[in-house]
């Protein structure tokens, strides 16, 4: 991954940062639901692959959260296409949880 591809990828992820979960006060991506974002660029066109998966796979929301995490990432005048696709394995744990993510549930009394 060159360096512009990078910085695209971390403002994909600062954009999944304000998408909660809408039962737990924490962010998708510090939750752990999104294992992997991808770019690729053909004949100047950049498409972004984002995996990802829910906590649950009866989760209500789920229609909501894979479009909030697809506008997310076309909020970046690079992105030219996006494509989120939903996955269950590796199933979530709260294992995945980052430590920061971890350190909000435990300041809101969840953990």
């Amino acid at each position: 991954m060159n360096e512009n591809e990078l910085k695209i990828k971390i403002k994909i992820v600062e954009n999944l940062k304000l998408i909660f979960d809408p039962e737990l006060p924490v962010n998708i991506y510090d939750l752990g639901l999104i294992y992997k974002i991808e770019l690729e660029v053909k004949d100047n066109y950049m498409y972004c692959e984002i995996e990802m998966t829910l906590t649950s796979p009866t989760c209500p929301v789920s229609d909501s959260l894979l479009s909030q995490v697809q506008y997310a990432a076309l909020q970046l005048s690079e992105i030219d296409e996006v494509n989120v696709n939903l996955v269950f394995e590796p199933m979530w744990t709260n294992e995945k949880i980052t430590s920061e993510g971890k350190d909000i549930l435990m300041m809101s009394g969840i953990i």
